[in-house]
């Protein structure tokens, strides 16, 4: 039984009660399946937290943060998506999916941000610690690019928040309400999603209200 009551004294009620309303009210639940276990790849360099929990901008491709995700296709197989967010203003800047969670995967996202975004000088790329951003080839790419890495602690995705939040929102509003049967449909689903309407249509409250865009060319 649920019967504490919450700081607006309403009424607690038990597990039974509940589906019984919601399913007199036709409500049904959202349920988000669990990561699943990756495995631990070779880690080549790691570097220091220099975001510190710092999530703000003053400026468009000052501060990006990245990570990976899982998305299923209907018939089980698993796919990867890679982002990277602007701090700036919460849109972003490149996405793409992939079978496979790989540094490749990682390098060619990176690869569509900065076509994007051509005036990136002194960026800083968030991250976790995963294979893929610590690998050889991530690393040497963003030394290239004179593309300053940052990590999170281990095991700390607060280090990480706007990312996590960003798929969080991703998830619950249009993976858990759609089904793909193939990976011409997911990616037309995913890139409609992020670049059109999450970038250009959805308010966000970290910008007021404004989309990303909207405070991007405001």
């Amino acid at each position: 039984m649920i019967k504490e009551l919450d700081r607006d004294n309403q009424l607690g009620c038990s597990k039974n009660t509940i589906h019984r309303y919601m399913k007199e009210l036709g409500l049904k639940f959202i349920i988000v399946k669990k990561k699943p276990k990756y495995v631990k790849g070779h880690c080549h360099k790691t570097f220091p937290n220099i975001l510190d929990r710092n999530f703000s901008a003053s400026k468009p491709n000052q501060k990006w943060c990245t990570d990976f995700t899982y998305l299923t296709l209907t018939n089980g197989a698993k796919r990867y998506n890679c982002s990277i967010l602007d701090l700036y203003d919460r849109s972003i800047v490149a996405t793409l999916n992939g079978k496979e969670i790989t540094a490749e995967l990682a390098i060619n996202t990176l690869k569509i941000a900065l076509n994007n975004s051509p005036n990136h000088s002194g960026l800083i790329l968030h991250s976790d610690q995963g294979s893929q951003f610590t690998s050889k080839e991530f690393t040497e790419f963003c030394s290239e690019k004179k593309i300053i890495q940052s990590m999170s602690k281990a095991g700390c995705p607060y280090d990480n928040a706007p990312m996590e939040s960003f798929y969080g929102t991703f998830k619950n509003e249009y993976i858990s309400q759609h089904h793909f049967k193939d990976d011409e449909s997911l990616n037309k689903g995913v890139y409609e999603e992020i670049y059109c309407w999450y970038n250009h249509v959805r308010p966000h409250s970290f910008n007021n209200g404004m989309t990303p865009f909207d405070k991007r060319f405001k």
